[in-house]
């Protein structure tokens, strides 16, 4: 049951070229922003699209890969964990994020 817990599998469309940042000792991340699409059918009997953006970061072999294959566009599969963290702006004002971290990644489509 433990491997259930505060598990993310996620299937979309990546949103934008990924962003690399390399950290003193080549530790590596890549984030990207991912759309999921759901459908429903509202009051009108109109069939209507719903998509929902998701952060998403990825350390390590997941980020080389990210780097290396993910481009705009391209459909992945990602599996994770869902995590919260805050910081402060330069004005003090605390901002609060919530992502997924990627720790597996497989690339799907064309």
């Amino acid at each position: 049951m433990n491997a259930m817990r505060n598990k993310v599998q996620l299937i979309g469309n990546v949103g934008q070229d990924p962003e690399i940042k390399t950290f003193d000792g080549g530790k590596k991340v890549a984030n990207i922003s991912l759309a999921t699409n759901d459908y429903y059918t509202n009051d009108k009997g109109e069939k209507v699209e719903q998509t929902e953006w998701h952060r998403i970061s990825a350390w390590g072999k997941v980020a080389d890969i990210i780097e290396k294959y993910v481009e705009k566009g391209k459909e992945i599969a990602i599996e994770g964990r869902l995590t919260y963290r805050s910081y402060d702006d330069k004005d003090g004002n605390k901002k609060y994020i919530t992502e997924i971290v990627a720790n597996d990644i497989l690339l799907l489509g064309k």
